[in-house]
């Protein structure tokens, strides 16, 4: 069986074969249509070739088979023959047989409209069978490197913080038409490519709903339609849960169905809701704390004792939606994801390194066990405030032991507690304070990481040292400010 991955041998166009100048042939009859394409040649001196072709060939004749007297009929009955078992063009060969191509030859195939050569006496059948094997290999590398380039770019759309309006956007313009996807209940989810107009996008719903699962039936993988010269077909995406893909373009390429095969897993995998053990589990530790359970009971549930926080913002301006969040978490190897005033949540195994996403900026928190998330969770926040506001596109936050731990917490917090008490009112001032320390005094990039203007971060920072009465320019002071902020 072929590969499906792959796509076929794409056919090269009779005007391609034409255009050797090496091998010198001429057309002499029937249409000088573009759009006639070759996949492969045959020779043969039959006089009915019918049962010996398979369609879209060349045939090479040396009009061996020819009867002498033969008139109008015995051509109009052979050209007949060759037009039903689809051969594509005839071409035929002026030596050592026959000096010039018989007149009713040349009538038969302009009646019948199939393409005739003239090959030359200095041209062989082998050569011009090399020389369309040549062009077939060309055309074949160039359509690997079409797939594998849009395969590549796909790929990359979906790993982007909007992935299925990205990768919507590069189907349709891989091949040159529109990319729709369909929800469950046949809506339109999310569209790119030009609108083809109320025609084509009616035919194109009804084909979503030839491939959505109907509960009495199997339903077909794909169907395929044309409407108004546009080639449709619809896919069904293998989550089971009703969502198909539409495309519409003017033309069907060999490698067009393995680049839209190619998007199709990919929404699967963006749209579908993972069945499994691990799964269930997680339902199970959902209900579990709905009913009351503390959060280290439920833990085992979710695999692990101790996990890392994750807080992760898109680096462009629009804020992620539930699809571009659920993409993060396929990236960071979690189901557990959360989203919450513009910023991705996601609770990763505290085993597992927190790499670089392109296209999000990352916070990461150390790794904690189940009474500890909350301060995970604000470790992350914090993370990720850096993160932004020195364009990294990962921060984590440190395991190693720090010296504040060799103080005891309970005098530590005391102390954390009196030195911050002046400001303790104001969350704003604490926060500002604790961002404008982490990033060294600078105001731009406080700034930043707030949202706010970096004059009010002066302003609060003038606010601070007032009511401290503590000279923040002071290293001593700053160093000690810190250790307090840390304990809160």
């Amino acid at each position: 069986m072929p590969d499906p991955t792959v796509p076929p041998t794409p056919p090269v166009p009779l005007d391609a074969l034409l255009a050797r100048a090496d091998l010198g042939l001429r057309r002499i009859a029937g249409p000088a249509d573009p759009a006639v394409v070759l996949h492969w040649a045959h020779t043969s001196e039959m006089a009915d070739p019918y049962p010996y072709l398979l369609g879209g060939e060349l045939l090479l004749s040396a009009g061996v088979h020819i009867p002498d007297g033969a008139g109008a009929g015995y051509f109009d009955a052979y050209v007949s023959r060759i037009v039903a078992a689809g051969g594509a063009a005839l071409g035929f060969g002026v030596a050592p047989v026959h000096d010039t191509v018989p007149g009713a030859l040349v009538e038969a195939c302009e009646m019948h409209g199939l393409p005739l050569l003239e090959v030359p006496p200095r041209t062989t059948f082998s050569a011009v069978a090399r020389a369309l094997w040549q062009l077939m290999a060309q055309a074949r590398t160039a359509e690997l490197r079409r797939v594998t380039e849009a395969q590549q770019s796909l790929a990359t759309a979906a790993a982007r913080p909007n992935p299925v309006p990205s990768v919507l956007q590069q189907l349709a313009r891989r091949l040159g038409g529109r990319a729709v996807l369909y929800g469950p209940e046949g809506t339109r989810i999310a569209a790119a490519g030009p609108d083809p107009g109320e025609a084509v996008r009616t035919a194109l719903a009804k084909l979503a709903e030839v491939v959505r699962p109907s509960g009495e039936e199997p339903s077909p993988s794909s169907a395929s339609d044309t409407v108004a010269g546009l080639r449709l077909v619809a896919h069904a995406l293998g989550n089971g849960e009703g969502f198909a893909l539409g495309t519409a373009a003017p033309q069907r390429d060999a490698g067009d169905h393995t680049i839209a095969s190619v998007a199709a897993v990919l929404l699967s995998l963006l749209t579908g809701e993972r069945h499994s053990g691990s799964g269930a589990g997680r339902s199970s530790a959902l209900v579990r704390l709905l009913l009351g359970a503390a959060p280290a009971e439920v833990a085992p549930l979710l695999g692990g004792d101790r996990w890392r926080v994750v807080h992760g913002r898109p680096d462009g301006r629009a804020a992620p939606d539930p699809v571009a969040a659920s993409a993060l978490g396929a990236a960071l190897g979690s189901a557990l994801v959360d989203v919450t005033g513009g910023v991705v949540r996601v609770l990763v195994p505290g085993g597992r390194t927190v790499d670089r996403v392109p296209g999000w900026t990352l916070g990461a928190s150390a790794a904690a066990a189940p009474p500890d998330w909350p301060a995970a969770d604000t470790q992350a926040a914090r993370a990720l405030a850096r993160a932004r506001a020195t364009r990294t596109p990962v921060l984590r936050h440190g395991d190693r032991p720090a010296l504040a731990d060799l103080v005891p917490p309970h005098d530590a917090d005391a102390h954390a507690r009196a030195l911050l008490a002046p400001v303790e009112r104001s969350p704003a001032l604490v926060d500002t304070l604790r961002t404008w320390l982490s990033l060294h005094g600078s105001w731009d990039r406080t700034a930043v990481a707030l949202d706010v203007h970096r004059n009010t971060v002066r302003q609060r920072i003038a606010r601070c040292g007032a009511l401290l009465e503590a000279d923040l320019d002071d290293p001593d002071v700053r160093m000690e400010l810190w250790f307090a902020l840390r304990r809160t």
